[in-house]
């Protein structure tokens, strides 16, 4: 049962993957910066790159049970540094630092709304580091205990922003790179949360134990002038 439920996995993540090709595994918040840095990498080294989107918490599982993934995109530090200590992976570094913003297409004050509206979207903080920051920030002002009995949780930040762009919370705390999502409805208003009052999103990647020399050459290139070009470019921060 086992080696079947790992083979229907495999073939969730898409076709299969050629011995010329790397299959990374990217948090949900990462997904539209990602996918333009594979188009940039293949096109620089004519190495296919299969993506595959998720909260970190589900792709750490994933990884955990077996999932083929050659390099793991996550949004904290913490899964990659786990699985560094348990021998899953080398190359822990850190290649994009996140922010939130409180975010609402119908709410003509976000924060007022947060202690008023009866639907705040934000990300599972059990799973996803975005929605764990989005706790620490509530806690930081006296927020959490009222605001966690009316949210709407997403399994990850790119459900978190749906609820919200749904119109199925007034109001959401998303990653500030979102703001940039296509099509996303107009903002009615959008408060940036200071970063002192969470821990950094520090997202951090890991090349995977069986990575193939294109994983690893796909890992070296995410610290490139060119790929922390693109990454900024999405409203990341690069680190020092």
């Amino acid at each position: 049962m086992r080696v079947r439920a790992l083979l229907l996995l495999f073939l969730a993540c898409g076709d299969a993957v050629a011995d010329d090709s790397i299959l990374v595994a990217v948090a949900s918040n990462f997904s539209r910066t990602a996918a333009e840095l594979a188009e940039r990498f293949e096109r620089d080294t004519g190495v296919a790159v299969r993506v595959s989107t998720g909260s970190t918490g589900k792709l750490y599982a994933q990884i955990l049970n077996g999932a083929p993934y050659d390099v793991l995109l996550a949004a904290d530090a913490e899964r990659p540094a786990l699985l560094v200590a348990a021998g899953r992976a080398d190359a822990r570094f850190t290649y994009a630092v996140g922010g939130l913003v409180v975010w609402s297409a119908s709410s003509s004050d976000c924060r007022g709304a947060l202690r008023e509206v009866r639907r705040v979207s934000i990300a599972n903080p059990n799973t996803a580091p975005y929605g764990r920051a989005a706790r620490e920030y509530l806690q930081a002002r006296g927020l959490w205990e009222s605001v966690s009995k009316r949210a709407v949780f997403g399994e990850n930040i790119a459900q978190a922003l749906q609820f919200v762009a749904t119109g199925n919370a007034t109001v959401g705390i998303i990653a500030r790179a979102q703001l940039e999502t296509p099509n996303l409805p107009p903002a009615t208003c959008t408060w940036h949360v200071p970063e002192e009052t969470h821990a950094p999103i520090e997202q951090q990647a890991v090349l995977l134990s069986d990575g193939s020399a294109g994983a690893r050459e796909f890992v070296g290139f995410l610290s490139s002038g060119a790929a922390r070009q693109i990454i900024e470019s999405h409203g990341y921060g690069t680190g020092s």
